[in-house]
């Protein structure tokens, strides 16, 4: 075994049989569990920009098309399709690929249990649609919830379909449903809105993503469940689902709690537009992330009992999490002004603010996402539930205390929460588990060194042209900001991280040691490789 020793002045190996390629001691090329991470976290990465794409382009053409009271009333609705959503999973997908062993019984108690607990929620939604309609004073929000209802019972039906081809590594199925399935219902949108539907469009879209999801993942699974079986337990999983379903109410509480705040208090048009704001930068971060979510967690599982290689795998995964997200997002804060006029149109320039704020929350968030990644692979939930808590109190406080001084500060709140939180998640895990904090703690320093500096350079750029179009501010911006990013390599620690995230490039294009990308995994149990046929 090699020897790792990780710290601020780098890493050092005594066997030869180890590579240190990311900048930080890894296994060769070769291993296969390098291969799968790698090149599993660059499959689901393309397609998650395919989707950023199509959602931009949702944006810039909807948001021409439709009202902010359009978006307020699916806001409103979702907000409440959310907490739905939590318990239709009920945690059984992180259950199922965290899972060790994963009988064929076991996988079809799980489908049958998410699919009722779906068609019972889809019952439940249709039902509470008119006292929504009561309690809000939109008539609008009747015909909204009851038609979305039948997302429940899309993905309960669809929930373990994706759940096995996670636990399989089948991450370019999985990329060509999410592609197909987003391709479709912007299509479907367009034409809607082009039509004159107004909010119905956007109801459209939501009810085809979730049918062309479902059909496609049940096409790429190629299994059908069997029927209940008692004699195949899955009581460990749900005690475990349902520790992540409260983490998950209480975070989603507390990532819902601005926009519950900006709905009560400034009306569905203020939501509409806070709420493009949020989905210009949090919804593709979301979608970058948490399929990367879906490769790094079935990897950490299998490699959690050696420190060395999840030592690695964590620091390396917060530099190139840290590096490539945070850098765009802090050049989208120093040019929120143009930026907002070329996706949205001048009509939403209220909206700018509200994107520098969530930019800049996206950054800090991410910084300690490596952190629930340990948590769900060493099966912490019971501690992560423990730390949320703490963290949505946070949140809270922030939120409300920038409400009492206007709807600007509610964003203002939400921005400061995260960097409340990451530097005390790290420290929290760092108490209850073998985790390289203090090597987390100078990436994150030097991530956040440098994409503040190149955002603050952006936005002076953009500045000196202010008098200029929005795409001559948006072009002066990134241009500055790349000088100051070649000044900046200088630094011999940031040199090194360039020289991890090139190593990390590397092991995507590299292919020696093995025909298949799952080569050097652990070997999984017969009946595990006949389901993933």
């Amino acid at each position: 075994m090699s020897t790792t020793r990780s710290g601020p002045r780098g890493t050092r190996s005594s066997d030869a049989g180890a590579s240190s390629c990311w900048g930080l001691q890894v296994p060769r090329v070769s291993d296969g569990l390098a291969h799968s991470a790698v090149r599993g976290a660059t499959v689901t990465l393309t397609a998650q920009g395919a989707r950023i794409l199509l959602q931009l382009l949702s944006i810039v053409v909807l948001s021409r098309l439709l009202t902010p009271h359009d978006y307020g009333l699916l806001t409103i609705v979702l907000v409440m399709i959310g907490i739905g959503e939590i318990f239709r999973d009920f945690g059984l997908t992180s259950a199922s690929v965290q899972a060790p062993e994963l009988s064929s019984a076991q996988r079809d108690n799980l489908f049958w249990i998410n699919t009722g607990i779906g068609a019972v929620l889809a019952c439940l939604m249709f039902l509470a649609a008119w006292p929504i309609q009561a309690v809000s004073q939109q008539p609008e929000l009747l015909g909204i919830a009851q038609a979305l209802s039948a997302m429940f019972l899309f993905n309960g039906l669809a929930t373990q379909y994706r759940a096995q081809l996670m636990r399989s590594l089948r991450f370019v199925a999985l990329a060509i449903a999410d592609i197909a399935a987003a391709t479709l219902a912007l299509i479907v949108a367009i034409i809607a809105a082009y039509q004159g539907a107004g909010y119905w469009a956007l109801v459209a879209q939501q009810l085809t993503s979730g049918l062309v999801l479902l059909a496609a993942l049940s096409i790429q699974g190629r299994w059908l469940p069997g029927w209940y079986s008692r004699s195949a337990p899955v009581r460990d999983m749900l005690v475990f689902g349902w520790n992540l379903v409260a983490t998950n109410l209480i975070s989603y509480g507390a990532s819902q709690i601005d926009t519950i705040l900006v709905a009560s208090r400034f009306g569905t048009t203020s939501v509409g537009v806070y709420n493009r704001a949020y989905q210009l930068v949090m919804t593709p971060l979301s979608q970058m992330r948490s399929p990367l979510t879906n490769v790094a967690l079935p990897i950490l599982s299998r490699i959690q009992d050696d420190k060395e290689r999840f030592d690695a795998f964590v620091i390396g995964g917060q530099l190139a999490l840290g590096y490539c997200f945070g850098i765009p997002l802090l050049l989208v804060a120093g040019l929120a002004d143009p930026l907002v006029q070329i996706l949205l149109g001048p009509q939403w320039a209220q909206a700018a603010p509200f994107l520098r704020c969530f930019a800049i929350a996206g950054l800090l968030s991410t910084l300690a996402f490596v952190g629930y990644w340990t948590y769900v692979a060493r099966g912490l939930a019971n501690q992560l539930f423990r730390y949320t808590m703490v963290a949505t109190a946070i949140k809270v406080i922030c939120v409300v205390v920038g409400s009492f001084f206007g709807l600007e500060w509610i964003a203002v709140g939400f921005m400061l929460a995260p960097a409340l939180e990451w530097p005390l998640s790290l420290f929290w895990l760092s108490r209850i588990t073998s985790f390289p904090a203090r090597s987390l703690y100078g990436g994150a320093f030097r991530i956040l060194t440098v994409a503040g500096l190149m955002g603050g350079v952006a936005w002076l750029g953009s500045m000196l042209v202010a008098d200029a179009n929005p795409w001559a501010q948006v072009g002066v911006g990134v241009g500055v900001a790349l000088v100051e990013a070649l000044l900046l390599l200088a630094v011999p620690s940031l040199r090194r991280d360039l020289g991890t995230l090139m190593g990390f490039a590397r092991l995507v294009v590299k292919r020696r040691g093995s025909r298949s990308e799952g080569a050097g995994v652990p070997e999984r149990s017969a009946s595990d490789r006949g389901r993933s046929r």
